[in-house]
């Protein structure tokens, strides 16, 4: 008989130690349905970039004097950096500049380290291609200045706290 009873004892205290975690754990799910909704509906909505944010590189072909700094400082000697030595004025000319932004972790070195400042980050983040190839940006296409999202009317934009 004491051991009926004390099974029943046992049995009823997990009962209730089982309710009071169900209850517990419901009380934490009516508290998330209180929250606004993270996701954003992508295309039509963008965010706003915080302002040290480290999107793709601007490069300005007239500032670099091709001193090859950035490739120095690159972790993964990322920047292509082609150049031809002027004779009759000792300088270099720069022919070519391209990285590859398929291959650069966005780090930033090549920005701080320059010292004619032709590199900047910009708030370009969409840099999806269907070809890795196309990644592969050159002067041209490194001087191109992004077009700002909030200057976009087409969509709308939305900051994050």
């Amino acid at each position: 008989m004491f051991l009926m009873v004390t099974g029943f004892m046992n049995y009823s205290q997990q009962t209730v130690r089982a309710a009071r975690y169900i209850g517990q754990s419901f009380m934490i799910t009516l508290s998330h349905a209180n929250r606004l909704p993270v996701t954003i509906q992508y295309p039509y909505e963008k965010l706003i970039t915080s302002e040290r944010f480290r999107g793709r590189i601007h490069f300005e072909f007239d500032k670099c004097i091709a001193c090859e700094v950035c490739v120095r400082v690159c972790p993964i000697d990322l920047p292509v950096v082609d150049w031809k030595l002027e004779t009759n004025i000792r300088k270099k000319r720069l022919l070519n500049y391209s990285i590859d932004f398929g291959i650069c972790i966005f780090c930033g070195n090549c920005i701080e380290y320059c010292p004619t400042n032709c590199l900047s980050m910009t708030e370009e983040y969409e840099l999806s291609a269907y070809d890795r190839h196309e990644l592969n940006y050159n002067q041209i296409a490194l001087g191109r200045l992004p077009m700002s999202v909030i200057d976009d009317y087409t969509i709308r934009t939305i900051q994050i706290k």
